[in-house]
């Protein structure tokens, strides 16, 4: 007779007959192993403690919020914990987000005012120095133009005044009205100048993620393309820029990477492939982060484009990985100070409360396998530029400086 089925009466029933015999010995052997981890197989007593220590914490939140004197939101305390156990990595570049800071995190960067960049003193004392107008912002659409001098806000004048002080004027709820008086660069020649009053609206305004302009220098065009943040599809609007620039006449371009901390590495991957056209950009590797070669994807402006890096001590990160992949493959001289040295990476990992962990899960290496952190998370020496500005390099000065080589590499 052949044997009965695995899916048979018979077999059905066997399995019925021992499972009422089993479950007393198997519930006394779990709690003889949970009295006794000690006797666990090593991989299964690893896991037992773990859940030990997480299920501790659990109590003492669970305490806390029950017992502390004054009421204590469970929510605050599990964001505090999660908080502390970040902090007890030591590591200045690993955060815990909390739902709202990771709400804010992904969001696109933007602040409340007329939309420019201003220098970081007072020119001659006397206002505020505009370097930089937003496109489609107030100021903009103001007329408003890189140069000028913001010398009075609302009747004030702002002589003697902190930058601080002078920008907090400016500063305020969308929809309002600002008076500036604005002093326009004297004609070439002259001293003379002049003060001009101009009613703004303040509006919300978002923080540009690139910009371009072309410059004339010795009658030769150039461009000029500075990004800010290696934020998703940012290399799309970085070719754009650059290919703009090629368009209307620049023999060379500068990329201005001051202030710029980084963000995605698969970014910095595709905006280094609008320079290089073959070999390795950068290689990444991690504890449980399997390595990775990330080489250039082709498509390169050609290489007959001279192209400087212009970059200062906040440059960091991707916009390093970036800046050294260039320097490796002698496709670019990099211009300004020492960049900051950030040799690591992290990773963003949403948690079930709407957080998220912003972790160190890696160390990255240029072409030439250097680590630019010096192989850990303590600030490194960077990307040492070959021509350094040791003063000004976040001015119109550092611009001057990197387009002067420019030219004469175009020359």
């Amino acid at each position: 007779m052949s044997a009965p089925h695995p899916t048979s009466p018979a077999r059905r029933r066997l399995l019925g007959t021992v499972a009422p015999v089993a479950l007393p010995i198997l519930l006394v052997v779990g709690l003889w192993l949970g009295g006794h981890p000690e006797d666990l197989p090593g991989f299964l007593r690893g896991a037992f403690e773990a859940n030990r220590q997480t299920q501790v914490v659990d109590e003492a939140i669970e305490r806390i919020a029950h017992d502390y004197y004054r009421p204590i939101p469970t929510r605050k305390l599990s964001n505090a914990s999660i908080a502390g156990v970040v902090a007890s990595l030591d590591d200045r570049f690993s955060h815990y987000l909390t739902p709202g800071e990771y709400r804010e995190f992904i969001s696109p960067p933007h602040f409340t005012g007329i939309g420019v960049d201003v220098a970081t003193q007072l020119a001659d004392n006397r206002g505020l120095l505009i370097e930089r107008v937003f496109n489609s912002s107030p100021a903009a659409r103001a007329g408003l133009k890189a140069g000028d001098l913001i010398v009075t806000v609302g009747g004030r004048k702002l002589e003697g005044s902190s930058v601080e002080a002078a920008t907090s004027l400016i500063k305020g709820l969308p929809g309002t009205a600002v008076q500036l008086g604005i002093e326009p660069p004297p004609p070439a020649h002259s001293s003379h100048r002049t003060i001009k009053d101009i009613k703004l609206t303040r509006a919300v305004v978002s923080t540009p993620v690139v910009e371009s302009v072309t410059k004339t220098l010795h009658g030769i065009k150039l461009g000029a393309v500075a990004l800010a943040t290696f934020s998703p599809g940012a290399h799309g609007e970085v070719r754009e820029a650059v290919e703009h620039e090629l368009h209307v006449g620049a023999r060379g371009l500068v990329f201005d990477l001051r202030d710029n901390g980084g963000g995605l590495v698969e970014e910095a991957q595709l905006i280094a492939s609008i320079f290089i056209p073959k070999g390795v950009i950068v290689s990444t590797r991690g504890r449980t982060q399997p390595t990775q070669v990330l080489s250039a994807t082709g498509d390169a402006i050609p290489a007959s484009i001279p192209v400087v890096v212009l970059v200062d001590s906040n440059t960091a990160s991707s916009a390093e990985i970036v800046t050294a992949a260039l320097q490796d493959h002698h496709r670019a001289s990099v211009v300004g100070t020492h960049t900051f040295g950030k040799g690591v990476f992290q990773e963003e990992q949403p948690l079930s409360n709407g957080g998220a962990l912003d972790i160190t899960v890696g160390e990255f290496f240029t072409p030439n396998g250097r680590n630019l952190g010096g192989g850990g998370i303590k600030e490194g020496a960077g990307v040492i530029p070959e021509v350094l500005v040791p003063h000004g390099v976040d001015t119109n000065h550092g611009l001057d400086v990197a387009l002067s080589t420019l030219v004469a590499k175009v020359r």
